[in-house]
């Protein structure tokens, strides 16, 4: 299989850095497709799949808002991966899973395995537990041409509770991503990028710079964007030449105005393709 961190340069290459999520908050899915239930989670999910394909390269499901449905909600979910990697589609899973030993090993084995259950390109991990929660995961990278996402800088304000405490003359996320820098090269693809992504998030564009001169290599997976309040500029305050990484956008794409009263299926595919496009837009000018 073509190295993961091979798969989002070339994805971002063709549409641009723009990533779907697929976030089914609750109380949101519009009626047409079965309102916030397993099923309808399941149809508004494959819904979004078959409107942005072709039109973006990537797609980041939201596993704690199927979660929230139980066994049934779980199955939802498989499904909507299932169909976005049929579509073509590159599935970054936001699970932020992170635990030690075999707990750590069962969730790499879920996620990033070859016949993993949930199937996906990659998983967003915690790493502050330590190094060696995050080694099941990176290993089961190696082995199956899949990609980790570490935590970082994240984009909720409460992330500098933690994140930003200086340990020995720097931030605490900077020593976290200065200790990955064996990992990265782990997953180095031919491209020169590492499947070892960093979450950081839109709303630290100086922090982003920094993490980019201390992980040159990294590509990043940039939240905040979108409503959240980060424009594009910031989104991209971590890229070089155009390149590294993606931008995330959930609700100002998939539930743009108007959508929750489509009438019907047409129209509502044509207000979230209108907000990708738009999304894509403001994203390319800025680069």
């Amino acid at each position: 299989m073509t190295p993961f961190a091979d798969r989002i340069v070339a994805a971002v290459d063709q549409y641009g850095p723009l990533c779907v999520g697929i976030d089914p908050h609750a109380g949101r899915i519009p009626a047409q497709f079965g309102r916030d239930t397993p099923e309808g989670l399941q149809a508004w999910g494959t819904a979004i799949v078959e409107a942005v394909a072709d039109r973006v390269g990537i797609v980041k499901p939201q596993a704690g808002l199927f979660e929230r449905h139980g066994w049934q909600g779980m199955r939802a979910l498989a499904y909507v991966c299932d169909a976005a990697r049929a579509a073509g589609l590159v599935v970054l899973m936001d699970a932020k899973r992170g635990d030690i030993g075999s707990t750590a090993e069962g969730y790499a084995r879920a996620y990033l395995s070859s016949d993993a259950p949930f199937a996906c390109d990659a998983l967003t991990v915690n790493p502050y537990m330590g190094l060696d929660t995050l080694e099941p995961h990176v290993r089961a990278a190696e082995a199956s041409g899949k990609g980790v996402i570490v935590l970082a800088r994240t984009s909720n304000p409460g992330s500098a509770d933690y994140q930003a405490r200086h340990l020995e003359g720097a931030p605490l996320f900077a020593r976290v991503v200065e200790s990955l820098a064996p990992m990265m090269e782990r997953l180095q693809g031919s491209s020169g990028w590492s499947g070892l992504m960093l979450v950081t998030g839109a709303t630290g564009p100086d922090e982003a710079r920094m993490l980019r001169g201390l992980a040159p290599s990294a590509l990043f997976l940039v939240p905040g964007y979108g409503a959240q309040g980060a424009g594009a500029a910031d989104a991209l305050a971590g890229f070089v030449d155009g390149q590294g990484g993606c931008v995330n956008a959930s609700r100002s794409v998939t539930f743009p105005a108007g959508s929750a009263d489509a009438p019907d299926r047409a129209n509502w595919t044509h207000l979230i393709a209108a907000a990708v496009e738009a999304a894509q837009a403001d994203l390319k000018a800025a680069l």
